[in-house]
Formats: C-alpha cells, sequence, structure tokens
C-alpha cells in the first residue's frame, strides 16, 4: 500500500541530521578488496560536506510504517510487508531492525536526491541515531565506541539488502565527519577500520576555499558499476590497477596533510584515469567535459562515489580554483538542473537537532 500524503504531525518525537561526502579510493572499504589486498595497507579519503540529510520521527496516526523524502514517491506498509527492494527499502530495513510501528519516518535531504553523495547512507545512519536515541531516552550521540556502533550498524543493514557488498566509508563520513583516511583492518585486528584525519579542524577552512562540487544534473546508480568492479576483481582482473588506486589514494593523504594542493590535485586525477580505464562509464559526457577542463587549469577532480552521474568534485590551489568555478560554471549551464552546489567541510557528524 502506497500514501502520497505528507501530511506530518506538528512536533516530531525526534530529529537528527547526518552528513554526505565527497571521496576518493573507494570501493577499497569493501571486504572483497581489502582482504586479499591487506599487505597493501588499503585506505579510503573522504570529507563530510556541510550538506546533511535530515531525518524526523513523528507519531504515524495507524500502526504503519510511512516514509516521505524529497525526490521519491512517499510510501507507507505495515510492518510485516515492507519491502527492502524499494527506493526507500533501506529505511523500512532499519525500522523492521528496530521494531518500529505507528511511525512517520521524513527525510529532507539538502543533497540532489541520487547524487552518489552517500546520501542513503547517510539517512540511514541518522535514521538509527534517531531510533537508538528514542528507545534509550537520549539526545546525545555519544562517545567514539557509540558512533562505531551506528555506523557498523548502518552499514550491515544496507548491505544485507542491497544484493552487492558495500563499504563502509560513507557510513563514517555521517557519523564522525571531517577530513579522514579510513584504514581498513582484518578480522584478526579486532576493528574494521582506523581513522586517520587528515586536517585538524583549525584548518578546514584552507581546504573548503580550495574546494568545488558540481552536480551534474542527472542522477546516478552506482549498483552496476559496483557489481562490475567487484566481478572483476573476483576474476583476477585489474589487480595492478587496484594496487596503484592505494598507492594513489595514500600519496593525495599525505599531500593534503602538509597543504600540498598540487600535488594532491594530482593524485586525484591519477585516481580518476585509473578508475576510467577500468570502466568508462563512471563519467557521463558532461563529466568528461568537468574532469578536462579541470586538468587544463591545473586542478584535480573525480567523480563522487561510483559515479555513472551524480557529482563531480575538484580540489586546487586558490588561483586555479577560482578560476574553474567559472569555467564550470559554464559547461553546467548546458544541462537543466547543473550547477555548482554551495559546501563547507562537515566537522561534527550526526548529531541531535
Amino acid at each position: 500500500m502506497r500514501s502520497q500524503s505528507t501530511k506530518k504531525s506538528k512536533v516530531p518525537l525526534v530529529t537528527t541530521s547526518a552528513p554526505c561526502r565527497v571521496d576518493l579510493g573507494g570501493t577499497l572499504d569493501i571486504k572483497t578488496f581489502y582482504y586479499p589486498l591487506r599487505h597493501l595497507a588499503p585506505c579510503t579519503f573522504n570529507i563530510a560536506l556541510s550538506l546533511r540529510t535530515r531525518v524526523s520521527l513523528y507519531a504515524n496516526d495507524n500502526p504503519k510504517i510511512k516514509v516521505t523524502s524529497k525526490g521519491f514517491e512517499a510510501a507507507e506498509f505495515a510492518l510485516k510487508d515492507a519491502p527492502f527492494a524499494h527506493p526507500l527499502g533501506l529505511m523500512f530495513a532499519v525500522a523492521a531492525y528496530f521494531g518500529a510501528r505507528g511511525i512517520h519516518i521524513d527525510i529532507d535531504s539538502s543533497s540532489p536526491p541520487k547524487s552518489a553523495l552517500g546520501g542513503s547512507s547517510a539517512a540511514a545512519v541518522a535514521l538509527i541515531a534517531a531510533f537508538d536515541g528514542l528507545q534509550r531516552g537520549q539526545r546525545e550521540i555519544g562517545n567514539f565506541h557509540r558512533r562505531r556502533k551506528i555506523a557498523r550498524l548502518a552499514q550491515e543493514i544496507e548491505e544485507s539488502i542491497a544484493g552487492v557488498p558495500c563499504g563502509l566509508q560513507d557510513q563514517l563520513a555521517a557519523v564522525y565527519g571531517g577530513v579522514n583516511n579510513w584504514h581498513w583492518l582484518c578480522g584478526d585486528t579486532g576493528a574494521a577500520f582506523k581513522r586517520a584525519p587528515v586536517f585538524r579542524p583549525s584548518l578546514v577552512k584552507k581546504i573548503e576555499r580550495r574546494l568545488l562540487l558540481a552536480y551534474c544534473g542527472v542522477t546516478h546508480e552506482s549498483r552496476d558499476i559496483n557489481r562490475k568492479w567487484v566481478r572483476q576483481f573476483l576474476e583476477g582482473k585489474d589487480r595492478n590497477q587496484w594496487k596503484k588506486i592505494i598507492s594513489s589514494t595514500k600519496n593525495f593523504a599525505a599531500a593534503l596533510t602538509r597543504s600540498d594542493f598540487a600535488n594532491a590535485a594530482r593524485e586525484l586525477n591519477r585516481e580518476t584515469h585509473i578508475r576510467r580505464k577500468m570502466t568508462p562509464e563512471v563519467l557521463d559526457e558532461m563529466g568528461e567535459e568537468l574532469a578536462a577542463v579541470a586538468l587544463a587549469n591545473n586542478c584535480g577532480a573525480r567523480f563522487t562515489g561510483a559515479g555513472g552521474g551524480g557529482c563531480m568534485w575538484a580540489l586546487g590551489e586558490v588561483e586555479h580554483i577560482d578560476r574553474l568555478r567559472n569555467k564550470w560554471e559554464s559547461v553546467l549551464a548546458g544541462r537543466p538542473q547543473a550547477a555548482l552546489l554551495d559546501v563547507k567541510v562537515d566537522k561534527q557528524g550526526v548529531r541531535f537537532v
């Protein structure tokens, strides 16, 4: 049963929000990759963004679970009938985990729908925090270990319904915020990841001044590209390319740590080039043009997530990024809804509102 209604009670039971992200070295956060590549110490870099996904829980006027979200048709189901193979299936899966009844889940994202910024994972993180806080009667996220639990639970629920292996970096950016390199550990360590902040909070303005984010005006579907990468890797193909991606991600993070934006831009372009060799479809026609313009203006550019539409992000020295801003705006003007997005670094991660 579906509902078009988006009417809500006036006062939410609880509201939380979590940030989206841009990334480099993604896919390496999937066990399929980081277990056999353990000897190379794989890692993934991401920046949590001020584009936050807000989740509010309201009392529903019946025992069903109702989900409303910008860009999606509203849906309402009895918990026993809630579909997980649905555009809002992840939200229903989280509700099922908590045994929710009579709840209206309202999702308000400041990022475009399906823009490859990790918005669905951010929504799942925010929803888990909301249900957890509601059940415990608390309005604080808690310490590092509580945040770790929220991130792992969000990833495990998503992977359980996705039909493909899922990584953890989207959830970690949503939970912790900041600018981080995530090192992927294997089971014998007792932990799945290690957080290595790349920029201190006092220095984030340096990266904000040198960062651009563009929405290409078309939604993405990362599942097919991720499935292709996994299949190729399992077949023994492109293994050397993944080794190069690990090296490029480490070099990028090291360059940023010492505020060497010129070398960071070169590594960003290198990683994008490697991915395009394996899967040319990571960039559509507009993405290819944005990447070429960035390269010609001494900036680095990469698709977000697994590409195939969505967003592109760029990094470079101030004078180069300022020039690129005008050129990207000209390219984006060629497609309806495409535009630069105004973003800053999110330092907090998931929180109660």
